[in-house]
C-alpha cells in the first residue's frame, strides 16, 4: 500500500509538470538506452525512479554538487535550458542542487558552507565542468581564496563518483591546447596525480549533450553504477562507442562517392557528405546522430556543418584534445606540429617538391659547368670493372680497331660529297 501511495504521488506530481504516464515511460527507455542499459526494460527503470525519487522527495533528495573549473560553463546552459518538461527536468528538479556556482542563488562564505556540509554529510554526485589548472602553483584559478585544484580534490574524494562534464573537464578541452601555459588538464588525469581513487565518468563535447549527463545522473543516482558499461577512458559506452560516421544520415552519400567541395554548391543542397569540407565524424565517437540536440531536433551535421569532433579527448593525455587535435576545422587535414611550429601536412608535400625541384635546377647548372651538357667531358669507354674481367664483362664495346675503321668510312663518305 505504502508502494502504491507513492507512485501514485510521483505521478500526480508528474501531471502537475504537464507529463503524461505515456511520456514517463518513453522518457524510461530513453534513460535506459542512453545510460548503455539495454537490457533492462522501461519498467525497471520507471520503478527505480519511481522509488528512488519519491522516497527522496520526503526528505532525503539526492544532493548534488556542481563546480566550475576553467570554462565557458556552457555544459551548465546546455543543461539548464531544455524545454520542461523535458526528462532531463524531471531529474533535475528532483535532486538537491546543493552547491552550483552558475545556477546556485547563493553566493560567498555561507554558499562555500553549504558545500562543506554537503561533503561532511557523504553520499552525493560531484559534477565537474572545465579544466583543472596547475599553473603558478595552483594560483591560476582560484575559488573562495583557495587553489580551484585543492577544491576538487577536496570534493572529489569523499564523492560517490565524480562526472567529468564537457571535453574541458575530461582532459583539458580547449584550455589544454598549444601552449597551454596555465597547465591544464582533465580531472581524472590530475586525481590520479595526487593519489585520490573515486570513479570518474567522462562525458566529453563542447558542450556535452544534456541528455547523456541526464542519462549518467539516473545511473549513477538509481542503478548505483552496477550496470553502467564503461569504455577504457571511463565513457559510457553506448554513448561513445561508436563513431559519429557509423550513425551519420549521410553516410550513404560517403558510399556512393557524392560529396561537398565547396559551400553554396548543388551538391551541398542535396545533402551530399561533408567529408572533404573536413567532417571529422569519421575519427570522432558520439552518438550525436541519435540524441541530436534542442529535443532531438537537429544536429550539427544535419543543420549543414561539418563534425568538428568536439567529443576527442583522451582524458590520459591533454595534449589529445580537441582543439588541437581537430583544427584547423574546415580543412582536411589537422595540423601537424614540431616544437612551437605548426604546419600542414600539404605544407611538407610541396616543400619537399620545391627542394627536388630546386636540386634538379642546381644539377643541370652543374652539368652545364662540366661541359657534360656540351658532350665535352670524358666519360668512361669501358667500365673498370669490364675491364679487368673481359671475359665476365656486361657491357657490349667496339674494339679500337673497329671504331678506327668507322671513322675512316665516315670521312671518306664526307670528302666524296664534298667533291660532289
Amino acid at each position: 500500500m505504502k508502494n502504491e501511495a507513492i507512485v501514485s504521488e510521483f505521478y500526480d506530481k508528474l501531471e502537475s509538470r504537464g507529463v503524461t504516464r505515456r511520456d514517463f515511460m518513453k522518457l524510461c527507455g530513453a534513460i535506459a538506452a542512453a545510460a548503455g542499459i539495454s537490457q533492462l526494460t522501461a519498467n525497471e527503470v520507471a520503478y527505480a525512479v519511481e522509488q528512488s525519487i519519491i522516497g527522496a522527495s520526503e526528505g532525503n533528495l539526492y544532493p548534488v554538487i556542481w563546480m566550475e573549473g576553467a570554462s565557458c560553463t556552457g555544459c551548465t546552459e546546455s543543461f539548464a535550458q531544455i524545454d520542461a518538461p523535458d526528462a532531463a527536468t524531471v531529474v533535475l528538479e528532483m535532486i538537491s542542487l546543493n552547491y552550483s556556482e552558475t545556477l546556485g542563488a547563493g553566493a560567498g562564505w555561507s554558499f562555500e558552507e553549504a558545500r562543506e556540509q554537503t561533503i561532511a554529510a557523504g553520499n552525493y554526485i560531484f559534477v565537474y565542468e572545465g579544466a583543472v589548472l596547475q599553473g603558478w602553483e595552483g594560483q591560476a584559478l582560484r575559488v573562495a581564496n583557495e587553489p580551484g585544484r585543492d577544491h576538487l580534490a577536496h570534493t572529489a574524494e569523499h564523492a560517490n563518483a565524480v562526472v567529468a562534464l564537457g571535453s574541458c573537464a575530461v582532459n583539458g578541452g580547449w584550455m589544454a591546447a598549444h601552449p597551454n601555459p596555465s597547465e591544464a588538464m582533465g580531472v581524472s588525469q590530475y586525481l590520479q596525480k595526487v593519489g585520490i581513487d573515486t570513479t570518474v565518468i567522462n562525458v566529453p563535447g563542447c558542450p556535452a549533450n544534456p541528455e547523456w549527463l541526464e542519462a549518467v545522473l539516473v545511473d549513477v543516482l538509481m542503478l548505483e553504477l552496477k550496470r553502467l558499461d564503461l569504455t577504457k577512458d571511463n565513457k559510457p559506452a553506448l554513448i561513445f562507442g561508436q563513431t559519429i560516421h557509423d550513425n551519420c544520415q549521410r553516410r550513404g552519400h560517403f558510399e556512393n562517392g557524392e560529396f561537398v567541395y565547396e559551400y553554396g554548391t548543388e551538391e551541398e543542397v542535396k545533402g551530399y557528405c561533408l567529408y572533404p569540407l573536413g567532417c571529422r565524424g569519421p575519427q570522432t565517437k558520439a552518438n550525436c546522430g541519435i540524441t541530436r540536440w534542442n529535443r532531438r531536433r537537429s544536429w550539427c551535421i544535419e543543420s549543414g556543418a561539418p563534425c568538428i569532433g568536439c567529443t576527442t579527448a583522451n582524458p590520459k593525455n591533454s595534449n589529445e584534445n580537441w582543439v588541437q587535435t581537430n583544427t584547423p576545422f574546415h580543412k582536411r587535414h589537422r595540423m601537424l606540429r614540431l616544437g612551437n611550429f605548426t604546419f600542414q601536412p600539404t605544407t611538407i608535400a610541396l616543400s619537399v617538391t620545391g627542394l627536388l625541384a630546386a636540386a634538379l635546377v642546381i644539377h643541370g647548372f652543374g652539368m652545364k659547368l662540366t661541359g657534360r651538357m656540351d658532350g665535352g667531358a670524358d666519360f668512361e669507354k669501358v667500365r673498370k670493372w669490364d675491364e679487368k674481367h673481359p671475359d665476365r664483362a656486361i657491357g657490349a664495346y667496339v674494339s679500337p680497331a673497329a671504331l678506327e675503321d668507322k671513322a675512316a668510312k665516315e670521312g671518306n663518305e664526307e670528302s666524296k660529297g664534298g667533291k660532289a
